[in-house]
């Protein structure tokens, strides 16, 4: 079986930077931990790191919402969304363009 080549692209680099600020915002407000992540939030990190790195659409990508294919098993896909969730206005605040960019992306279809 052949494997798949890792995408590190600009715009899978733009999304793991995303989700990393998303996790990092709600490990500090929800679980408190101000510098580093808890094991949990880093566990889903690297999880979503590893996802993003072998998504078969690659710098074709769209919003994860709004793609067909969940690439997430179930319990990290919950994870995730309740990090977007909380984190989401939270990124308006301390990330204002990555914020915009990511609302820009989730509504393209």
């Amino acid at each position: 079986m052949a494997r798949r080549e890792l995408n590190n692209g600009p715009v899978i680099q733009d999304e793991k930077e995303t989700v990393s600020k998303m996790i990092h915002i709600y490990c500090r407000k929800k679980h408190h931990h101000q510098h580093d992540l808890c094991d949990e939030c880093n566990d889903l990190l690297n999880y979503c790191m590893q996802r993003l790195s072998l998504c078969r659409f690659g710098e074709k990508k769209s919003a994860c919402s709004n793609c067909k294919v969940h690439c997430y098993r179930p319990e990290y896909r919950e994870k995730i969304k309740s990090v977007m969730r909380y984190s989401g206005k939270w990124m308006l605040l301390y990330h204002p363009v990555y914020s915009v960019k990511h609302l820009v992306k989730q509504n393209q279809k």
